[in-house]
């Protein structure tokens, strides 16, 4: 049975008609358009569909839109813009870290959330906030590099 919701993603006002159960991915993708936010396993272990609420990093595969509340959400397309990037997509290019790119969206959620909260952070605590992500391309060496510029970038 379909509610109204209403959510603020990226800035902007959005209602939506919705099973309350239905992950918010789906609306994300489906209903909002928004193709950042990736269907990888949909069981909240490879990361695939990281979107941030109210700042912090969730599973948007596993989270039920009646779960969002009035909280706002952030995906990789309001992380920041291609004439203002956010200092993790600008290091990304600078270290050529993109392969297929399907993974994307989760370590630039994921860590820009953590460079956030740890502005001069060791390799051994980004490796363990970025522990629970999947790159099938194997650019793990490549995003801990990315990843380091850009905390030096931001600090």
């Amino acid at each position: 049975m379909s509610e109204k919701f209403s959510l603020t993603v990226n800035g902007s006002t959005h209602s939506i008609a919705a099973d309350p159960d239905t992950p918010l991915l789906y609306v994300l993708r489906d209903d909002l358009g928004l193709n950042n936010p990736r269907f990888g396993c949909g069981l909240a272990q490879c990361g695939a569909c990281t979107v941030h609420l109210d700042g912090q990093p969730i599973s948007s595969c596993v989270t039920p839109i009646s779960a969002v509340g009035n909280g706002k959400i952030t995906t990789l397309a309001g992380l920041g813009t291609p004439d203002n990037p956010h200092p993790l997509q600008t290091a990304y290019i600078e270290e050529q870290v993109p392969q297929c790119g399907y993974c994307i969206n989760g370590w630039l959620m994921t860590a820009a959330a953590f460079l956030r909260d740890n502005k001069k952070p060791t390799e051994a605590q980004i490796k363990d906030a970025l522990s629970g992500l999947k790159c099938r391309c194997g650019t793990h060496v490549a995003i801990l590099r990315a990843v380091k510029r850009a905390a030096t970038m931001m600090g």
